[in-house]
């Protein structure tokens, strides 16, 4: 029997992870390293998330135009925010992921406006 289908009526949420890819991002703000913790930094403070020690941020994927770019970790104490950025498609990959609650909707735009995005798209994942 698959157990990763089954849940039973009784089970809680354990937390929430939102999953942006956003398309047409400001190249500057991707491709940077500073303005990316500061997105980071900007976003822990907005949905009211305490980092737990510094991020972890660095370029990868050189071997590829399309994947080359900066990826960043940082842990918070309910959890883990992600991001993966290509240059080359001016596309930013990020999931939100925490046990505690935060406002999806007012993430999302955030996000969008940080990165001046012209194009989202959204998962929202009950795990």
């Amino acid at each position: 029997m698959n157990q990763t289908n089954i849940r039973s009526e009784n089970s809680k949420t354990f937390g929430q992870e939102l999953v942006l890819n956003l398309y047409g991002c400001n190249l500057k703000k991707i491709s940077t390293k500073e303005e990316i913790l500061r997105y980071v930094n900007e976003l822990c403070e907005f949905i009211d998330m305490e980092k737990y020690g510094q991020p972890f941020i660095e370029r990868f994927a050189e071997h590829s135009e399309i994947t080359a770019g900066f990826s960043v970790a940082q842990m918070i104490t309910t959890s883990l925010i992600s991001g993966h950025f290509s240059d080359y498609l001016k596309s930013a990959y990020i999931n939100i992921f925490s046990c505690k609650n935060f406002d999806a909707e007012k993430t999302i735009e955030f996000t969008k406006n940080f990165f001046e995005a012209t194009e989202v798209n959204v998962q929202i994942l009950q795990r």
